[in-house]
């Protein structure tokens, strides 16, 4: 491993600075972007400045982003992971409705095959919503469902979202993760304990909304830090994640260029141990 890429499986290497391209869909994450181009533009200029990790799924839109995404980069360059994922699908209001039913997932993966124009998906996701509410209802059926799926070719790694400790035990009894992503920024630190589990067990641990997603982190000691460093208080929030843990990588989505260029620029920011020690201050 080195400071920009976290090495996972043989065939698996991911730039810790990822994109998280939710943001390219509509309103709400639904329907088509206001400038089609634009979202275009964002993808190619994201791999155009070294990223390998891009974060999507076939819910978001729905259909839309993936289709964008393949529009704007297929055929995929070789190093390009594109990390998927399940578990859900979006009502006629735009509502986010929990699909864990194993001829579901079955459809969800193949639905992201064809929007992506892939055969085989690199990474994919459960996405669970037990960690909204704490609960530790079983994901052993589901998560079976996407063994199967890997077994027969459709997927090479899978990982888990939205969960918590006794469900990814649940997993790992049942086969290899590679990948942790739930909900977790400079402000939101509930889930400290799956971070040091995720670093304890070689496992990325990618943090979802890591600048507070449609509440933006807000912050007088986030914004007094980054005004010392002469950065801006999102490029100080994403740095504190990639330090927090050897194996923390970042999603953050944007789709707007200006804005994607300075989240990226914050993988060269290295926080000096006083400013951490205020922000860690900061969720404690």
């Amino acid at each position: 491993m080195t400071n920009s890429t976290i090495t996972l499986a043989e065939d698996l290497t991911i730039t810790r600075m990822g994109y998280g391209a939710m943001q390219l869909a509509g309103p709400g994450v639904f329907g088509p972007p206001k400038d089609r181009d634009q979202a275009i533009a964002v993808l190619r200029e994201a791999v155009a400045l070294g990223v390998t990790h891009i974060d999507t799924s076939d819910f978001y839109g729905p259909t839309v982003v993936n289709e964008i995404i393949k529009e704007a980069l297929h055929p995929y360059p070789a190093d390009l992971v594109l990390v998927t994922k399940v578990g859900a699908r979006r009502g006629d209001d735009a509502s986010w409705i929990p699909d864990l039913a194993p001829d579901a997932l079955r459809r969800q993966v193949h639905d992201n095959l064809e929007h992506l124009g892939l055969d085989v998906l690199d990474v994919v996701n459960l996405r669970s919503m037990a960690h909204e509410g704490h609960s530790e209802e079983s994901i052993a059926e589901s998560f079976s469902t996407l063994v199967e799926l890997q077994q027969q070719g459709l997927i090479k790694h899978l990982g888990l979202s939205g969960v918590t400790i006794p469900q990814i035990r649940e997993a790992q009894a049942i086969a290899p993760i590679v990948t942790i992503q739930n909900l977790y920024n400079l402000v939101n630190r509930d889930d400290d304990d799956v971070v040091e589990y995720a670093a304890a067990h070689d496992l990325a641990y990618a943090s979802f909304f890591p600048l507070g997603g449609f509440t933006p982190l807000q912050s007088e000691t986030l914004a007094k830090v980054a005004a010392r460093l002469d950065a801006t208080p999102q490029q100080v929030a994403l740095a504190w994640l990639l330090q927090r843990s050897a194996t923390s990588v970042v999603i953050p989505g944007t789709s707007s260029l200006a804005h994607l260029r300075e989240n990226i620029a914050a993988r060269d920011l290295v926080l000096p141990a006083d400013a951490v020690a205020e922000l860690d201050a900061i969720g404690a």
